[in-house]
């Protein structure tokens, strides 16, 4: 082995108080050249970004060359099938990622510098897609929140201020539509815009979404009319209330109207409220540069303490078992998550950073979020917590679209059981690797 460069050394004998310091040992074998990593990167929309974090970082040094893999999570399952994975990833986190999670294909991270440096409360929403026992498999690089969008001046015009609670809500969107403002432009028509907004923010403006999916779990294949929870006794009421909002103040074309209609149609005026994340604000400027937005996660309750934000784990770093270049891809995280690197990919991408510390975004849209996000009160999106073998986006969107909430959900609650009694039992490490001999 060709021996390391003494800055490198001397920075991982700066940082040995019990963390492990991933930059040792990178060199090359048998002086053949430089280690080659693989990196996938699943973000599409910020490839230009990550492919010049990567040439900073192959240039920054001479032992390590990380070369980038956009290929997408279906070629990178398949190379984990295949016993040839990349060297580290920062993917999407949900269930198809969690997967190799579950099955214990990822290493521990829990021993590296930036583990400690990550919001403790993020954790248990992370383990909600599954853990391996006795790991912290994964580490969240970009939290994305997403709220109701709203137009600053259609409120000032009209005198009504952001609502607190569902009361003001129902009062605001009143004020609105006798002005001959529609309160909420809805898009009906794709599936995953009622699920990521009107579904989600109106659960999780109402339940305890973490501690319900705990419950769900706990009951397992016994979900259904006589279970402590079920999607029906939990999920009814505050569904119920989402079709009076989209029954009573949105668009009358709402159930033919998709994604691109609504982003042109807000920036043109016709709406004062949007249930959409901040992904959709490039695409509102395409029409509308210079239109004055806001954000405010949306009351279901009379409760103000009851206001949540949205959030889901946009990126997540990973490790897979199955690399052979362990500790170049652990240096290769370390550099990620660098404050110049991670502070500038969350800005450039509208998320906020997962570190104890981190500065809010300063995208004065995002205002609205920060303060929520700050102080922890937030939720995962229920849409994204439960196996795509459940059609969760259409079961939204049929109640959306004027279908008994109550039907729609006794037929999820007869899904999850379903699902549950076929389901595996939970893997711990030791169980892969004695399976494994």
């Amino acid at each position: 082995m060709v021996r390391m460069r003494k800055s490198r050394t001397t920075r991982a004998a700066a940082a040995t108080l019990g963390l492990v310091i991933v930059g040792t040992g990178l060199a090359a074998c048998s002086g053949s050249g430089p280690e080659h990593i693989r990196f996938t990167f699943s973000k599409r929309e910020a490839i230009d970004f990550m492919t010049e974090v990567v040439n900073a970082y192959n240039s920054s040094q001479d032992e390590v060359v990380v070369e980038l893999d956009t290929s997408g999570v279906d070629v990178v399952s398949a190379s984990f099938v295949r016993g040839n994975p990349p060297d580290i990833m920062l993917a999407n986190y949900n269930y198809e990622t969690a997967r190799f999670i579950q099955r214990c294909a990822l290493t521990d991270l829990s021993d590296t510098a930036r583990a400690a440096e990550v919001r403790d409360d993020l954790q248990p929403m992370m383990d909600q897609y599954g853990t391996c026992e006795g790991r912290q498999s994964a580490l969240p690089y970009s939290i994305m929140g997403a709220s109701v969008i709203y137009n600053k001046a259609i409120f000032a015009e009209h005198g009504v201020e952001v609502p607190t609670t569902w009361d003001e809500l129902i009062e605001v969107a009143d004020t609105l539509q006798t002005a001959g403002v529609t309160p909420f432009y809805a898009t009906l028509k794709d599936d995953w815009t009622v699920g990521q907004g009107w579904y989600d923010y109106a659960l999780g403006g109402s339940i305890d979404v973490l501690d319900f999916f705990d419950a769900l779990a706990a009951e397992g294949a016994d979900v259904g009319p006589d279970s402590a929870v079920s999607f029906e006794k939990d999920f009814a009421e505050p569904l119920e209330r989402m079709a009076t909002l989209i029954d009573e103040y949105t668009n009358p074309d709402a159930a033919n109207r998709a994604y691109n209609d609504g982003n042109r149609a807000f920036a043109l005026g016709e709406g004062a409220m949007y249930l959409q994340g901040p992904w959709a604000f490039s695409e509102i400027e395409k029409t509308d540069p210079d239109l004055d937005l806001g954000t405010f996660p949306l009351p279901m309750t009379d409760d103000p303490d009851d206001l949540r934000v949205r959030i889901n784990v946009d990126l997540a770093a990973m490790i897979p078992e199955g690399s052979a270049h362990q500790r170049a891809a652990r240096d290769f995280l370390e550099y990620l998550y660098q404050p110049e690197n991670i502070l500038a990919y969350n800005a450039s991408q509208l998320g906020f950073t997962p570190l104890d510390g981190a500065p809010d975004p300063e995208d004065p849209r995002l205002a609205g979020m920060a303060p929520y996000y700050e102080a922890g009160r937030t939720y995962q999106g229920p849409s994204v917590l439960v196996p795509k073998v459940i059609p969760v986006m259409n079961y939204a969107q049929a109640i959306a679209l004027g279908t008994g909430a109550r039907s729609m959900l006794r037929t999820m609650d007869a899904d999850w059981a379903r699902l549950a009694y076929r389901a595996p039992a939970p893997t711990s490490a030791d169980e892969t690797k004695e399976s494994a001999r």
